[in-house]
């Protein structure tokens, strides 16, 4: 990818254009990590670029950016009229490079670097901040955020992902204009909130949300977690907001629907709080589970997601069950799809509570230990068996077939023939 951007910066060169790499890579290569994509910043004209390369792809023409060869190349340009919050109404392309980097967002996406010899071009200030390790807006703040209200959530992810602060004036900014995060997409926020739970420093990045007011506005479900206290002797850790974030803090390179099941698990404790002989939370896994389903939805996740994630929250409580299970029980529970994922939101549910996993290890050891046939095994009888047998289809066929696989998770039955000398006693 870096051999075909090279060979792009060489070709406008010679013919006598400005090239650089922008934006994030060179914010990764000084900060010494892997760098995901090239991008690179020209003053040739998207008319210009299409002329030198005719199949580019035209990814947003209208702002000067194509795709050519895997490399997004875009050229310098200044935003005008930000009328949605979101996109320039006009746009001006420009041939100095200053006027490019002053509507990028923040200082440390702001450095050009010479893609021959290495050399930063720093118009301001992006080197010194990534030295302090501080997100600080280009120019006035509140402009850039009026511009660009997804800004002000790229700026708690760059923070929690890279472990770097919001310099002040910035943050203050955000909490200003916090509220006009609702008038981004749903697709949009959704797909900065994933990158936070996931990108590293997941947890930062809510306590980031939370400061800066953006979390009541986009999960006003998770913001209703402060303050609901839990009971001490499963919970000396406190409320459920810092249950939750402790659980955010243990996630280790989690999957999506992980990170989500873990930010989402409690989420029906705060309206089903109650105070009897102590605190409770009646049903608040099936509660919680379904407001899972209304808060993804919401946010537009994949209806796979959604029912991960679904699954997750209803079951996380289950693991208190699996000493008494039955054998075919708890083998019934370990199909749930993705157990893996189940397993690892209790054993960090654990980790942010009482610390105590006997439940995790016992059910863990069970299911790395039974083969998939075992949990899962072929059927010794069929519907078609039970017709021969005389018995005439209906609401009874599923109750039969489902005592006669309970008995055969449960190693009572383990022959075709013992079901149906079990079938034949049924009927005594």
């Amino acid at each position: 990818m870096k051999e075909a951007a090279l060979a792009i910066a060489a070709t406008l060169r010679s013919q006598g254009y400005q090239a650089y790499f922008a934006g994030g890579c060179v914010r990764d290569r000084l900060l010494g990590l892997a760098i995901k994509d090239y991008d690179l910043a020209t003053d040739a004209t998207p008319a210009q670029l299409l002329s030198l390369y005719p199949d580019a792809c035209q990814v947003g023409a209208h702002f000067g950016v194509l795709l050519i060869g895997g490399a997004q190349v875009a050229t310098f340009r200044s935003d005008h009229a930000y009328l949605d919050g979101r996109h320039p109404e006009e746009v001006r392309f420009e041939t100095d490079p200053r006027a490019d980097v002053r509507r990028r967002d923040f200082t440390i996406n702001g450095l050009l670097e010479d893609p021959e010899t290495g050399e930063i071009t720093d118009f301001v200030g992006g080197r010194l901040d990534l030295e302090r390790r501080i997100i600080r807006a280009i120019g006035d703040p509140a402009r850039r955020f009026e511009e660009d209200h997804l800004r002000m959530l790229r700026a708690v992810r760059f923070a929690a992902g890279l472990g770097f602060d919001i310099e002040p004036s910035t943050l203050a900014a955000i909490s200003r204009a916090a509220a006009q995060i609702l008038r981004i997409s749903a697709e949009r926020v959704r797909d900065e909130l994933s990158r936070i739970l996931t990108g590293g420093g997941a947890r930062r990045g809510f306590e980031l949300l939370d400061e800066t007011g953006l979390l009541v506005h986009i999960l006003p479900e998770v913001s209703a977690m402060r303050g609901v206290q839990q009971p001490p002797e499963f919970h000396p850790e406190g409320d459920v907001w810092t249950h939750t974030l402790m659980l955010l803090e243990n996630l280790d390179r989690p999957t999506l629907t992980l990170a989500l099941g873990a930010l989402l698990h409690d989420a029906g404790k705060p309206p089903t709080f109650r105070v009897a002989e102590r605190i409770r939370f009646d049903s608040h896994a099936a509660v919680g589970a379904q407001m899972a389903e209304e808060i993804l939805k919401r946010l537009r996740y994949s209806n796979d997601e959604i029912r991960q994630v679904a699954a997750l929250v209803k079951n996380h409580l289950r693991f208190m069950e699996a000493p008494r299970m039955k054998e075919s029980t708890l083998k019934r529970f370990m199909r749930l799809p993705h157990f893996e994922e189940h397993l690892e939101l209790h054993r960090l549910d654990c980790l942010a509570s009482h610390r105590r996993l006997d439940n995790y290890n016992l059910v863990r050891e069970k299911w790395e230990s039974l083969p998939p046939e075992a949990i899962r095994p072929a059927p010794l009888l069929t519907g078609d068996d039970l017709i021969r047998f005389g018995l005439e289809p209906g609401p009874e066929f599923k109750r039969i077939l489902s005592a006669l696989e309970d008995a055969q998770l449960d190693g009572t039955l383990q022959t075709r023939e013992q079901a149906l000398e079990w079938l034949r006693n049924l009927g005594r």
